[in-house]
């Protein structure tokens, strides 16, 4: 569950970005459909790998300095 703080952020950018208002519970629901789609997604990069993509943008020509 979302804090207050967090649910009121929430739905103050819900409203900038959506023009509606939704409710706490609205807020808490999507706040937390949000987070679980972001821990889905989103792996850091190990050094590892970032020195890997580095070598491969190299070796084709798409690095940008």
């Amino acid at each position: 569950m979302l804090s207050d703080d967090q649910l009121k952020k929430f739905q103050k950018l819900y409203k900038n970005h959506f023009g509606k208002e939704i409710s706490r519970q609205d807020a808490n629901e999507k706040g937390m459909k949000l987070i679980r789609l972001v821990e889905l997604i989103y792996r850091p990069m190990t050094e590892a790998e970032y020195k890997q993509l580095q070598e491969r943008r190299r070796s084709t020509g798409n690095i940008k300095h």
